[in-house]
C-alpha cells in the first residue's frame, strides 16, 4: 500500500467557511440601544477629559444636533510571556478613574443641553480602538485633548501621544484640544 497523501490547498483557493469564520475579526460589539448612529466622538486615551475638549465636543454637537459619545481607554500594559497577566491590566482605582472622568464629562455635555453616553474599554491600542468606536458609532468627528506634539521618532514610543496616531488613522476629521490637562 501507497503512503498516504497530504494535499495542501493552493494559495489561490479561498478557505473553507469554517475556518474563515474562526479567523475573521469579530466586531468588538455591535452599536447599544441608547448609542443613535451619528454624533461626534469625545474620546481620552487615559488622560482625565478636559473641559476644554468637552466644550469643543458640545459646541461642534450642538451646531449639528447629534449625540456625544465619551469613550475612554482603560490602558493595558502588556503582556508576560505572550500571555495576559492579571498584574498588567487595569487595577480598580484605574477603572473607577475612567468611570469618574466619562460620568463627569457627560455631566458637563448635559449641562450644555447635549444628549451624551459613554463607554470604557481596556486596550492595549488605543489607537485602533478609538478609531473604530468611531466607524462603529458613525460618528462624524473625534475630540481629544492632547499633550503638545513631540518628534515623530520619540512619540511613537510614549502613550501620551496617542491623539496624534488617531490624527493620522482616523478618516473624520479630529480635533485635538492641545494644553489643559
Amino acid at each position: 500500500m501507497g503512503a498516504p497523501v497530504l494535499r495542501r490547498p493552493h494559495l489561490s483557493q479561498a478557505p473553507s467557511s469554517r475556518y474563515a469564520s474562526s479567523v475573521r475579526r469579530r466586531q468588538l460589539k455591535s452599536a447599544s440601544a441608547e448609542a443613535p448612529p451619528g454624533g461626534i466622538l469625545l474620546a481620552s486615551e487615559g488622560r482625565p477629559i478636559p473641559k476644554a475638549a468637552v466644550d469643543r465636543a458640545a459646541a461642534l454637537a450642538r451646531a449639528s444636533g447629534v449625540p456625544v459619545h465619551v469613550f475612554a481607554i482603560a490602558r493595558i500594559y502588556g503582556v508576560g510571556f505572550a500571555l495576559p497577566a492579571p498584574g498588567l491590566r487595569p487595577n480598580r482605582k484605574e477603572w473607577q478613574d475612567q468611570r469618574d472622568s466619562v460620568a463627569e464629562a457627560i455631566r458637563l455635555l448635559e449641562k450644555h443641553g447635549v444628549r451624551a453616553d459613554g463607554n470604557i474599554l481596556g486596550t492595549r491600542k488605543a489607537t485602533k480602538r478609538v478609531v473604530g468606536e468611531a466607524k462603529r458609532l458613525g460618528c462624524e468627528a473625534i475630540v481629544m485633548g492632547a499633550d503638545p506634539p513631540r518628534n515623530r521618532l520619540v512619540a511613537d514610543l510614549l502613550w501620551s501621544q496617542e491623539p496624534y496616531r488617531v490624527l493620522r488613522r482616523a478618516k473624520v476629521p479630529v480635533y485635538l484640544i492641545v494644553g489643559e490637562r
